[in-house]
């Protein structure tokens, strides 16, 4: 996908070295935790390491039926983050999840509104999808923000061991109907990956 200042790809092997560069400069202020597993609570080579092989794990275990697709985020030519989106079963249940972090010294610039409007225009408008979810702990206010920003709704609270006290996550979902399309954003060569998703192909209309 393409936006007015994104690029977002599957990526290379040179695309995880940096975004394992990303991992190991920092994500998060160590006093704050906003992941639901605290895989940034090691040190820097240890989440650098764990960075690639959880793309690696998600390519050796995909399949139609459960799917997670992460992809890289390109801002001025750098690897900056990875914006995921997972769909189980998503030729029966239309529905997605998302979740996305960024490399601390590239945050406050827009760019988390920007590559979750870039998946969500994939999810929509490429794969037909008919809800987005996402989900983020009370305190997470950046993360909550990009959210409502994009039309998604309250659905729901669910509480948490975090650090080992109690922390409240607030459900978020998005329907298709909320959506509005953005301008200049597009997608590149998915139908030929259709089938990778659960889906077929449609031989009267071309890609969007």
């Amino acid at each position: 996908m393409t936006t007015p200042r994104l690029e977002l790809r599957l990526p290379s092997l040179d695309d995880l070295d940096q975004l394992a560069d990303r991992a190991a400069e920092g994500v998060h202020d160590p006093d704050f935790m906003p992941f639901g597993f605290p895989w940034t609570d090691v040190q820097p080579l240890e989440r650098a390491r764990g960075t690639i092989q959880h793309h690696f794990k998600q390519w050796s275990s995909w399949s139609p039926q459960n799917w997670q697709c992460s992809f890289v985020t390109i801002f001025e030519g750098q690897v900056v983050g990875t914006q995921e989106m997972d769909g189980l079963d998503f030729a029966v249940t239309r529905q997605v999840s998302t979740g996305s972090w960024i490399g601390q010294r590239f945050q406050g610039k827009g760019i988390g509104t920007e590559m979750r409007a870039a998946v969500l225009h994939l999810a929509f408008a490429g794969l037909g999808a008919e809800y987005a979810t996402s989900a983020a702990f009370s305190d997470n206010h950046r993360s909550l923000a990009v959210s409502r920003k994009l039309g998604y709704r309250d659905d729901g609270i669910s509480m948490h061991s975090r650090r080992g006290r109690i922390a409240r996550q607030q459900r978020l979902r998005l329907a298709q109907d909320d959506w509005v399309t953005p301008q200049g954003f597009e997608i590149h060569h998915l139908e030929p990956c259709l089938p990778f998703f659960g889906l077929q192909p449609d031989p009267g209309e071309a890609s969007p």
